[in-house]
């Protein structure tokens, strides 16, 4: 069963073919970040800061068209394509543009059949105090269905932490304005629970879908079995924003020297959920 699964998945993805190709990516460092190309064309950026946080922007689908909103954009400016805060960690709202989140250095960034970025960041509050050490893995693949980033997030607390109760949080995108439900796009999770219903309610993936530029395309989020509070209660709105929150119904507190994980993959693909195939895509993932 397993190995069908295994294989069912792999053909959603387009192929077991494909994902053995010859190396295809690149990163290429910058002052600001890094740039992730795929085929000799952009993929994503990488950048080290932006407002109060690194970010990903843009991020560019399997049909070569931006998938995330332009920043400064619209409503809610902080929601800035693709990051990771949170709005209450000791008082600090991370979330609404307050303390930074400093990225520190590359721990590697290479290029290949895959593309791996690996980052240290600090979290540091209002006043300049380091709450904390987050630990960045995304690796970046593709082919000719979809483009993912599996996301894995070390947070290891420098002093007692907490965060906080809130809906503001925490690792997000924003969808291209087109692709929202207020414009006739769909949100739907794991559990069938479509659009508005969506929003507090815990589950192992949410995708969201919608016009992009005269197509469908879509953008889902996997929260692996091995991530804090699993599965995850989601902050996911019908105007665009799509984020997953595990600290949305309780808090975390941390001594120092305490860690949690995240872990998160995001999908980038052509179609519905159905079309995509997030479901077989998830078991495969969650494996």
């Amino acid at each position: 069963m397993r190995t069908t699964t295994f294989i069912a998945a792999l053909l959603l993805l387009g192929g077991a073919g494909n994902l053995l190709s010859a190396d295809r990516f690149t990163v290429e460092k910058t002052d600001d970040g890094a740039i992730v190309k795929l085929d000799g064309k952009l993929f994503t950026r990488y950048q080290k800061l932006f407002q109060n946080k690194p970010i990903l922007h843009p991020v560019i689908g399997p049909t070569g068209k931006k998938m995330t909103r332009p920043l400064g954009e619209g409503d809610h400016v902080h929601h800035s394509s693709f990051w990771f805060t949170h709005g209450d960690v000791n008082g600090t709202d991370f979330w609404h543009k307050g303390g930074q989140i400093k990225h520190k250095s590359f721990v590697e960034a290479k290029g290949g059949k895959q593309a791996t970025l690996k980052t240290l960041s600090t979290w540091n509050d209002n006043d300049g105090k380091t709450l904390g050490e987050e630990a960045r893995s995304m690796v970046f693949d593709a082919n000719d269905k979809a483009r993912w980033v599996d996301v894995e997030i070390l947070f290891t607390a420098s002093a007692p932490v907490k965060f906080g109760k809130t809906k503001e949080g925490s690792f997000g995108v924003r969808m291209w304005p087109k692709s929202t439900v207020k414009e006739g796009g769909t949100i739907v999770n794991s559990e069938g629970q479509k659009n508005g219903n969506a929003w507090g309610k815990p589950s192992a993936w949410v995708d969201y879908y919608g016009d992009v530029k005269g197509e469908i395309l879509g953008i889902a989020i996997l929260n692996h079995p091995d991530s804090l509070r699993h599965p995850t209660t989601w902050h996911v709105r019908t105007y665009g924003l799509f984020a997953a929150n595990p600290f949305m119904k309780k808090e975390l507190k941390l001594a120092a020297g305490d860690k949690f994980t995240l872990k998160y993959r995001v999908v980038f693909h052509k179609g519905t959920t159905k079309d995509a195939g997030i479901a077989a895509i998830y078991a495969d993932y969650a494996k």
